[in-house]
């Protein structure tokens, strides 16, 4: 298409531009790039907002995330406008559209080469850059199948620290947090020379007998006891700290 609607440039011209792009950002800031852009695809000045604010996030945000940004500075505009300009700026390879399986589209500023880690929590995604000097490379065999490889995906999944240590602190929270019968069977235990049975536990602590075992499961589970012989029990270090 030609004149003032649609693409000025042809898509191939387009991907062939992007580390032009890339190193122009580096050496000559945004406001460069801008000007590279603009004579490739009409660049209005909502396309300048929204590419702007994707600019300054760091999370990959959805078009809804990002609408919500752009909204501050426009209050005009629509989430349809804002997912109609991201498919366009996407199409001409200005920006990166992550598909993540089952989850909404995202969008990258970012055009160098590289991965995207996705965690299973929270669902927060992360850059995964290629090591130095190596590149991003797909190591199938392009001639596999007799497929002629035009592109490639890759999905890395796990659990961000954030959610780690929010994991790790109600871990640490349920193992603690005793039951009042729990507290007496471990003073018990603890006043105690040496393993002992329930039947001792049960005369220490006044508790009925099915309590006190159904107690020492659970404390058993917690590693607050151990059972260095058949229906023997007694207290661990950690139980020991829980105490003090």
């Amino acid at each position: 298409m030609s004149g003032n609607r649609g693409y000025i440039i042809p898509l191939s011209r387009i991907v062939r531009q992007l580390p032009a792009w890339s190193a122009c950002l580096l050496q000559d800031g945004w406001s460069a790039v801008k000007k590279m852009m603009k004579q490739t695809v009409r660049m209005t000045h909502q396309r300048e907002i929204i590419l702007d604010e994707l600019k300054r996030t760091r999370t990959h945000p959805t078009a809804d995330e990002l609408y919500t940004r752009v909204k501050k500075r426009l209050p005009r505009i629509s989430l349809a406008t804002v997912y109609r300009n991201l498919e366009t700026l996407s199409s001409a390879g200005l920006v990166a559209k992550l598909e993540i399986t089952g989850r909404q589209k995202r969008f990258d500023w970012n055009q160098q080469p590289h991965d995207h880690i996705t965690c299973t929590e929270c669902h927060r995604i992360d850059d995964i850059l290629p090591p130095p000097g190596t590149g991003r490379h797909c190591d199938m065999p392009v001639n596999q199948h007799g497929y002629n490889l035009t592109g490639w995906r890759v999905e890395y999944f796990g659990i961000c620290p954030s959610c780690q240590y929010k994991q790790n602190k109600e871990k640490n929270m349920s193992t603690t947090k005793l039951s009042d019968s729990q507290q007496a069977i471990l003073k018990a235990m603890d006043g105690m020379d040496g393993a002992c049975g329930s039947k001792d536990l049960v005369a220490a602590t006044g508790l009925e007998a099915k309590q006190v075992s159904c107690q020492l499961t659970a404390l058993k589970k917690k590693g607050l006891i151990e059972s260095p012989a058949r229906c023997k029990y007694c207290i661990t270090a950690e139980g020991k700290n829980v105490l003090a």
